[in-house]
């Protein structure tokens, strides 16, 4: 018997943040044989690494099959190296303590954990069509009037001040 063949997809993402933090969003083009979707959502208040992590998180949320064969193309190093060079198992094995975006780690690890998933960095604002396309995207999405509530970090927020630490 013949082992099945992984489906590839290729995914596009960004982040950007008006103000860091400040109102943001992200952007994802996905690939999948002739198909194509893209995906924008834009937040209130947040972070850019939050909208770059929340690209990658909102293209995977997308996938109805598993064990595919995933290539994203990303120009955050946070998210990219996170990943690649194991700081986010460290993580997970210390409970995240004094981490940022724990909510957001979390629910990657969740839609990853059935995939095989392969980063690549590309460099952004470098003539990359795909990369300028989600930063359209990410950046139309920041600029909207229609804003959702980033609830993961702006309960954070409200946690540091209610201890003092704002």
């Amino acid at each position: 018997m013949t082992t099945p063949t992984k489906t590839k997809l290729v995914i596009y993402t960004d982040g950007a943040a008006r103000g860091n933090p400040g109102p943001g969003g992200y952007g994802a083009v996905l690939l999948y044989g002739d198909k194509r979707m893209e995906l924008a959502k834009g937040f209130r208040l947040t972070t850019n690494n939050r909208m770059e992590l929340l690209a990658v998180i909102a293209s995977l949320q997308k996938l109805k099959k598993v064990n595919m064969d995933i290539h994203i193309y990303t120009d955050s190093k946070y998210v990219k190296d996170s990943v690649d060079k194991g700081w986010l198992g460290g993580w997970v094995k210390k409970g995240f303590v004094g981490k940022k975006n724990v909510d957001l780690w979390k629910l990657y690890l969740e839609y990853a954990k059935h995939q095989k998933i392969t980063f690549h960095w590309v460099k952004g604002h470098d003539g990359n069509e795909l990369n300028e396309r989600c930063d359209i995207l990410a950046t139309q999405a920041a600029d909207s009037k229609d804003l959702a509530i980033d609830t993961g970090y702006e309960a954070e927020v409200n946690k540091k001040k209610s201890n003092g630490l704002l």
